[in-house]
This record gives C-alpha cells, sequence and structure tokens, in this order.
C-alpha cells in the first residue's frame, strides 16, 4: 500500500526517518512541504554547516550527491542531503539512474530525499527498483482534482484555526483552483488580512481581495438566471468575453450544469422544507436554501431537464464540434434558451 503524503509528514513530525525518499508527480506543493519538512527537522539549525547539503538539479552532480550522503554525520546523529528540482536536468531520468545503486545500499546515518516534479517515474527504472527492493520511501503527489478543492480549502482553514463561508470556498475553488501553492497562497493573504483567531473568511473578502469581481462572475450569472434577469445575464456574458482568462467557459458551463442538476434533484425530493432541502442537497447555509427555492419556483422539472440538455449542446460546440462560432456568442445564445424555456 502506497504511502501517503500526510503519513509522510507525521512520522517526520515524530523524528522518525527514513534513510531514502523519493518524492515525485504532478502536485508540487506536496513534495515542496515534505521537503520543508525534513529540513526544518533532521539537522538543527546550529549543525546544518556541518550536516547538511542541498542540490539542485539544474547543476548538481549526482557523484558528488552521492558522496555527501555517504559521509557520516560530523556532529549531530544524522547527515541531510536534499536533492530538489531532479526534474530540471538535462536527461533528468537518464541523470537519476547514477543514484540507484546507492538508493539499493544507503548509509543509514544519513537522509537522501529526491524531488521529481511534473510526473511520475517509471517503476521499471533502476532507481525505482532499487527503491522498491531497499524500502525507500516514495509518494506520487498526484495532482489534486477539482471535486477535491473544497474540502482540501475548509481543512487548510481549520488547521489555522479560521472559519470560512460556503460561499467563499465556492468562489476560491473556481476562481483560483488548482495548483495547490496558488490556491494556498490566496487563502494565506486572507487569512492575515483577518488577522487570524476566530475570524471568518466571507465571499465579501474574497470578492474583495481575490480579484474576483462582485457583480460579474458565476455566482452572479447564476443569480440573474434565477430571477430570470436577461438584462444583467447579457451583461455578465459580454464581461466574461472581455476578460476570457479570468473567466473560462469552461467553468461557466460546470457551473450552470451543477446548478440546474441540483434543480433538477430537489423538484423530486418528497420533503422541500427548509430542513428538507438542507439535508438533501448538504446545504449549510440559508442563503444557498433560499436561492434553490427561487429556482424551483422560476423553473418547472422539465425546464430544468431542458436547460441541462440546452448546456450539453452548448458545451459540445463550445468546442469547436458543429459550430464556428465564438464560445461567448455561443454562450449568449444558451441563456437565451434557457430563458425562453
Amino acid at each position: 500500500m502506497a504511502i501517503t503524503y500526510r503519513e509522510v509528514l507525521a512520522s517526520i513530525k515524530k523524528g522518525d526517518f527514513a534513510p531514502v525518499y523519493i518524492f515525485m508527480g504532478e502536485e508540487d506543493y506536496y513534495i515542496d512541504v515534505m521537503m520543508e519538512a525534513l529540513e526544518k527537522s533532521v539537522v538543527v539549525d546550529e549543525d546544518k554547516d556541518f550536516d547538511f547539503n542541498a542540490f539542485f538539479g539544474v547543476d548538481a552532480d549526482y557523484d558528488v550527491v552521492i558522496g555527501a550522503a555517504k559521509q557520516l554525520p560530523i556532529i549531530g546523529q544524522r547527515r541531510l542531503v536534499l536533492l530538489k528540482e531532479s526534474q530540471a536536468k538535462q536527461n533528468a531520468k537518464q541523470q537519476l539512474e547514477k543514484l540507484a545503486p546507492y538508493v539499493l545500499h544507503p548509509n543509514t546515518a544519513s537522509v537522501l530525499a529526491i524531488a521529481f516534479k511534473g510526473e511520475k517515474l517509471p517503476a521499471t527504472s533502476a532507481l525505482m527498483k532499487a527503491a522498491a527492493k531497499a524500502g525507500a520511501v516514495v509518494v506520487n503527489c498526484e495532482r489534486v482534482r477539482d471535486y477535491q478543492l473544497s474540502a482540501l480549502v475548509r481543512d487548510y482553514c481549520t488547521s489555522r484555526r479560521v472559519s470560512i463561508e460556503e460561499q467563499a470556498v465556492n468562489m476560491i475553488c473556481e476562481y483560483i483552483g488548482s495548483p495547490l501553492s496558488k490556491l494556498y497562497g490566496e487563502l494565506n493573504k486572507l487569512i492575515q488580512i483577518k488577522g487570524g483567531g476566530t475570524q471568518r473568511i466571507t465571499i465579501d473578502d474574497v470578492q474583495q481581495h481575490v480579484g474576483v469581481s462582485k457583480d460579474f462572475n458565476n455566482f452572479e450569472l447564476v443569480g440573474a438566471l434565477t430571477r430570470r434577469d436577461y438584462p444583467k445575464a447579457v451583461q455578465i456574458v459580454k464581461y466574461f468575453k472581455g476578460n476570457p482568462k479570468t473567466n473560462p467557459t469552461v467553468m461557466t458551463t460546470a457551473t450552470l450544469f451543477n446548478f440546474f442538476s441540483r434543480l433538477i434533484i430537489a423538484h423530486y425530493l418528497p420533503d422541500k422544507s427548509d430542513n428538507g432541502l438542507k439535508a438533501a442537497m448538504g446545504l449549510k447555509f440559508q442563503n444557498q436554501i433560499n436561492e434553490l427555492k427561487d429556482a424551483l419556483r422560476a423553473y418547472n422539472a422539465l425546464q430544468a431537464f431542458n436547460a441541462i440538455h440546452a448546456i450539453r449542446e452548448f458545451d459540445v460546440k463550445s468546442k469547436g464540434v458543429d459550430s464556428f462560432q465564438n464560445e461567448y456568442d455561443l454562450l449568449l445564445e444558451l441563456i437565451f434558451k434557457i430563458l425562453t424555456l
């Protein structure tokens, strides 16, 4: 069973170190955090001049790296050798094979950590075969999927004793997304602005400090559709067209699809009271319940089904299938179809 990022951090904090670590994969944030944890924990600061070496892949001589790892600690109990950004070296995967003999028989008085970002190293390589045989700690840091982001945002805020509104979670996930280094960077900025402690991050905070327009975003577009406010919806889409990098249609498609999918489910719930909607739909805040109830009045079940069909049709055409129209012009057509169902 593969070891996880959290398990590695827990063992490092306990002082349970392995002779060799290999961190690889697409999610740079996890790799950086584990490397930083080792740098903070294996060798105390006052001993680092003697028992710590950091090499960077682009110009590292791997014979020197191996030599450093083979040395015994001079002052402390362990020696730490970090090989960072090994993917940056020319013929990186081939060059890493030079480390295989050492990984197979490592110096137990040293900790060697190798960071390879961007992809997973092949299990058939000499390095990975040596790592498997020697029991090295190998962590594949896969890219976080969009559906996982909201839970990670909540956990991150909770770990820093700051609460966050659900709408704020949704907005920061939609407009920032991955990689986690960027997402958590924006969250840190918000936490610092709020002053930490028992403060609460609101949707207004995200709109004000993360650069999301309060009037022109996918949440406001859903609100306009719920109110059947055609002029406002058109205004928002035209803003999207003028700012395509920050308002890609793929995100709008996902938001509209999720909205009308929830609406269809809500139509067939036997209990449409506030408590019934809250329990069945996993809603946490009254404004979410109010918006859903407004949508139930604005669209019957058949209209919601037809909206889903129109969204799917738009998604295909916006990708250039059977259509040469600009995707934002197609989005304007979609809005018109939804509001005239």
